[in-house]
């Protein structure tokens, strides 16, 4: 079953601040998220219960499962350096 991509005000706003290139990267990264919500290179963030990360080149996607609501919620997308500030 599919689960819906739904991007956190914030993460929007960090999606439309990159490159066009880099867009389109991410945007395959989170399409891969709806059918497999633990992908290859999926990691869980230590000092969070629900919250894990997947690569996408240099950047970070950070993103909880919503089980319950079949939704998978990007929370931030950034650059490795700055994503975990």
């Amino acid at each position: 079953m599919a689960y819906s991509i739904l991007l956190a005000p914030p993460a929007e706003r960090q999606l439309k601040a990159l490159a066009e290139a880099m867009q389109k990267r991410i945007v395959i990264r989170l399409k891969t998220l709806q059918h497999n919500l633990r992908p290859q290179g999926v990691k869980k963030l230590s000092g969070e219960d629900d919250l894990s990360r997947i690569r996408g080149g240099n950047y970070r996607i950070i993103y909880t499962v919503r089980d319950k609501e079949l939704a998978v919620l990007v929370v931030k997308i950034g650059d490795r350096k700055e994503v975990y500030r």
